[in-house]
C-alpha cells in the first residue's frame, strides 16, 4: 500500500484553493459531482471507454472533463494526468471492486478516506473480527456440513449481490456454490433489511460526538434484488423450487425508508461501536459509511456487512433525506462529501481525511 509519507508528499505540492474531486462515471457519480460543484470544486469523471451519454441529460451532474482510459486496470497510470490538477479521488464500490483492491491501494493520488479500511472491509473474516469486537451482533457462521436450515452464503468482496445465494441444507450448499472463490456461510435472519448511511469525521467537533471527532447518520435504505422480491408472486417456494426457479440477489435499484424514532439511539450506538473499534484496529474509517443490518420483529438489530466508503443507496437523497434535512438543506452524502474536503482545507488537516 502507498505510503502515508508518500501523499503528504504529493499534498505538498497542491494548490489547495484549487482543488479538483474525481471519480469513476459509475455507482453514485452523478451525487458525487453534484456535490463537489455545489462546494465549489472542480470535477474529473474517469470513463472506461466514451464518456456516458447520460451525463448530458443531467447537467448539475456532468463532470467538468473526462480523462477515458480503456480498462479500470489501467486507472492507476493517469496519475500523471491526476496530480498536476490538484485531483482528489473520491471511490465508491463500483472504481474499488473493478479495479482491484491491490491496485486501488497504490494508487499515487491522493484518495478521501483511509485505504487501511480495505484490508479489513474485502475479507469477510477480517470483517466479522472488526464487527464482532465492536460489540456487534451478528448472524452466526456456520460451517457448510453444519447446515440444518437456511442460510445465507456470500462471496467476498463488494458484487452488488451478484452470486449470492440461500441455502437449506449440505446438498443444497454443494450443488450452488461455486468453490473457486472465497465465500462465508451465516444464518439467515428473518426480518426487515435497513442500509444505514453514516458519515464519520475525524475533523468536525460540533454533534454527535466521538473519542474523536463526529458521527452522523445521513439516511436509510433498502435494497431492491433483481427476482428476489419478487418471485414468490408465482407461487410457493416449493413451487417455485419444482419449476426449477431460484431466488437471486443482484442489487437493482433502492428504495427510501425511515425508522422508528425509538430506534435511532440503537441505531447511533451501532455506528458509534464500528467506529471506535476502527480506530483502534487501523487509525480510523472516514466518511461515509454504511451498516447493513436486519430489523427483527423484536426490535433486534443484527448487522450482517459494513460497506467503509459512499453507496449506491444514498443516490435516493441527492437532495437530502428526512434526517440529513435536520442537518442542513440539500445535504447528500456527495456533498458532505465535499463539505468535509472542505473542512480539512480551511483546518489545515487534509492530511487527516486523505491517504
Amino acid at each position: 500500500m502507498i505510503t502515508k509519507e508518500h501523499i503528504s508528499d504529493i499534498l505538498n505540492g497542491y494548490d489547495v484553493d484549487n482543488l479538483t474531486i474525481a471519480t469513476v462515471c459509475s455507482h453514485s457519480s452523478l451525487q458525487i459531482f453534484d456535490g463537489a460543484r455545489k462546494e465549489g470544486f472542480k470535477t474529473i469523471g474517469i470513463c472506461v471507454g466514451n464518456p456516458p451519454r447520460f451525463y448530458d441529460a443531467f447537467p448539475k451532474a456532468k463532470p467538468d472533463e473526462y480523462i477515458v482510459v480503456e480498462t479500470y486496470q489501467d486507472i492507476p497510470d493517469i496519475a500523471s494526468e491526476l496530480v498536476p490538477k490538484n485531483t482528489i479521488i473520491v471511490p465508491h464500490g463500483s472504481f474499488v471492486e473493478y479495479l482491484g483492491a491491490d491496485k486501488f491501494t497504490e494508487m499515487a493520488v491522493p484518495t478521501f478516506g483511509n485505504r487501511a479500511v480495505l484490508e479489513w472491509e474485502s475479507d469477510r473474516v477480517k470483517e466479522r473480527e472488526w464487527l464482532e469486537g465492536a460489540g456487534i451482533h451478528m448472524p452466526g457462521i456456520v460451517k457448510p456440513e453444519e447446515i440444518s436450515g437456511p442460510v445465507m452464503v456470500k462471496y467476498h468482496g463488494a458484487k452488488g449481490g451478484r452470486g449470492f445465494f440461500v441455502a437449506k441444507n449440505f446438498e443444497e450448499f454443494i450443488e450452488k456454490v461455486n468453490p473457486n472463490e472465497k465465500y462465508s456461510i451465516q444464518e439467515f435472519i428473518v426480518g426487515t433489511r435497513y442500509y444505514l448511511h453514516f458519515f464519520y469525521s475525524p475533523i468536525k467537533t460540533e454533534g454527535y460526538r466521538l473519542s474523536t471527532g463526529t458521527l452522523e447518520m445521513l439516511s436509510m435504505d433498502r435494497r431492491v434484488e433483481s427476482n428476489a422480491d419478487e418471485i414468490f408472486r408465482l407461487g410457493s417456494p416449493r413451487e417455485l423450487e419444482e419449476a426449477g426457479i431460484h431466488p437471486t440477489y443482484v442489487v437493482t435499484g433502492n428504495v427510501p425508508l425511515v425508522a422508528r424514532e425509538s430506534m435511532l439511539p440503537h441505531i447511533f450506538s451501532l455506528g458509534e461501536k464500528v467506529v471506535e473499534e476502527s480506530l483502534k484496529l487501523f487509525g480510523g474509517m472516514i466518511g461515509p459509511f454504511c451498516l447493513e443490518t436486519v430489523f427483527t420483529d423484536k426490535l433486534e438489530i443484527k448487522v450482517f456487512e459494513i460497506s467503509a466508503r459512499i453507496v449506491a443507496g444514498t443516490n435516493l437523497y441527492t437532495s437530502g433525506s428526512p434526517y440529513a434535512d435536520l442537518i442542513e438543506s440539500n445535504l447528500s452524502t456527495g456533498r458532505r462529501i465535499a463539505q468535509e474536503i472542505k473542512l480539512g482545507v480551511s483546518l489545515n488537516q487534509l492530511d487527516m481525511i486523505l491517504s
